[in-house]
């Protein structure tokens, strides 16, 4: 058992005691334990207090299903600040005066949607895609495409060097994880394709040229062929 001392210190509430020691501390069974942990939770997750007391005193309060509304909460905002630092290291990276990222606004997003069904409409990968975006926001989209071209800004800063080299070969494989895990399952076959899409010469690679540097979308290609041959 704990001391209220040590409760107190930790929750930051004052919590009624269940008995005491010999000296007079007072102490805290495990049920009381439990709903300091559910206290905190909460607390963590911004719940005002008033309202924390009012879930645990309903009646109809259930501690396994409100753990695992807590994991899911925790998990959403554990995504929202992962995105703000994103976009915090967008500005470090680039500047205030560059966080629009024009080249990849909505109506490119469309463009390139529209591309790509013509191109695999019928494949499970874009059947996946479709079904794993239908419900996302239109800002939501924007993040992930801006985080997504964070990674041809980090190409072009090193488009002159080898794209057999270490660097080059590692943002490959972050490119092909980040789309696998925000679009759709990216294999090796289907990277290949798209590095052939990045260096040939349509909105893709103007795009991506404006965005990190004239030869970008090239040099990304060369380094996706380089990867995808040595696996």
């Amino acid at each position: 058992m704990m001391t209220v001392h040590e409760v107190s210190k930790v929750a930051g509430v004052s919590m009624h005691p269940t008995g005491y020691t010999d000296a007079g501390y007072r102490l805290y069974d495990d049920t009381d334990l439990e709903r300091l942990q559910h206290i905190l939770l909460f607390r963590e997750l911004e719940f005002p207090l008033k309202d924390i007391k009012e879930i645990l005193n309903n009646s109809d309060f259930d501690r396994s299903k409100a753990l695992e509304q807590q994991i899911e909460l925790l998990t959403l905002k554990k995504e929202h600040i992962d995105n703000l630092i994103n976009f915090a290291l967008g500005i470090k990276m680039l500047g205030v005066n560059h966080m629009d990222f024009t080249a990849f606004d909505r109506s490119k997003l469309d463009e390139y949607s529209k591309q790509a069904k013509e191109q695999w409409g019928n494949t499970p990968e874009y059947k996946e895609f479709a079904e794993r975006t239908k419900n996302r926001s239109n800002q939501e989209d924007k993040l992930l495409a801006d985080r997504f071209m964070l990674l041809f800004k980090e190409a072009g800063e090193i488009r002159h060097s080898d794209p057999a080299s270490a660097e080059a070969q590692d943002l490959v494989k972050r490119i092909q994880s980040f789309i696998t895990e925000n679009m759709y399952t990216c294999s090796n076959k289907i990277l290949r394709g798209l590095g052939k899409m990045y260096s040939g010469g349509g909105d893709f690679t103007k795009n991506i040229d404006e965005y990190g540097g004239e030869g970008t979308g090239e040099f990304v290609d060369k380094a996706i062929q380089i990867y995808c041959d040595n696996l």
